[in-house]
């Protein structure tokens, strides 16, 4: 592993996030809300002020998803979706973060080539739906076809530790024409390993809970306690990099 040459991207959901992200020197974060359900795009305001705390050191790069359960989208949806990936490319954001599936779970190539002219050119990184097509190699390919500058992969499975042969394979099926980034579950204990398949970048989310005081439910998901950046963990996963 050579690791002058592993991108580091940090998942965050607020500004405290964003300024982690530059003290570990990340190349970009991806910004999110709800981490706990996959992530879905945040609000206006929380894009405002995290390019803000981005200083230019930073890239800031949003995740485009109107919603959790899955990744097949009606019209409606990816017109939001557009319209969304528009408002953040003109708010600061330097990228964009999409996925959608067909009714047959692969790709769906008429959204994600609707999408990817709405970012007009700007960085766009295909998510983690690859992990859960049929063939993550033949959307791959598709991705690449439509001018997707990266992919989010765990390499099929539920954590990027036990994708390390896919990652491998989607490696070398992208021969350098489009970035392989990896993520899901990585921490300090698995980032080495994982970066060795020669991977272009690592996506962590280093995240930790905070839990709130009292007994009172306040919805059904609801758990009294919300995610924050971990700037140790972070750091520990920087560090297993020898960066």
């Amino acid at each position: 592993m050579d690791s002058v040459t592993i991108a580091l991207e940090l998942a965050v959901q607020d500004t405290a996030g964003v300024r982690i992200a530059r003290e570990i020197g990340a190349a970009r974060v991806e910004l999110t809300q709800a981490l706990a359900l996959g992530g879905l795009t945040p609000s206006p305001a929380t894009l405002d002020r995290a390019v803000e705390a981005s200083a230019g050191e930073v890239e800031v790069h949003v995740l485009v998803r109107p919603r959790a359960g899955g990744f097949r989208y009606d019209r409606d949806e990816v017109a939001l979706m557009e319209h969304d990936i528009r408002l953040a490319l003109e708010a600061g954001a330097a990228g964009v973060v999409i996925g959608c599936q067909g009714a047959d779970r692969s790709l769906d190539r008429d959204a994600m080539a609707r999408l990817v002219d709405a970012a007009g050119g700007a960085s766009v990184t295909l998510h983690r739906v690859i992990d859960v097509t049929p063939d993550p190699l033949a959307s791959l390919r598709i991705a690449r076809e439509l001018g997707v500058r990266r992919v989010l992969t765990s390499g099929g499975r539920s954590s990027a530790i036990d994708g390390v042969d896919l990652l491998g394979d989607l490696v070398a099926e992208a021969a350098g024409g489009i970035q392989i980034m990896a993520g899901g579950g990585i921490d300090a204990s698995n980032v080495a390993e994982i970066a060795r398949v020669g991977v272009d970048a690592v996506h962590f989310s280093a995240k930790r809970m905070v839990f709130a005081d009292g007994d009172v439910k306040m919805g059904s998901a609801a758990d009294g306690g919300h995610e924050v950046t971990d700037p140790q963990a972070a750091l520990a996963i920087v560090r297993a990099l020898g960066l």
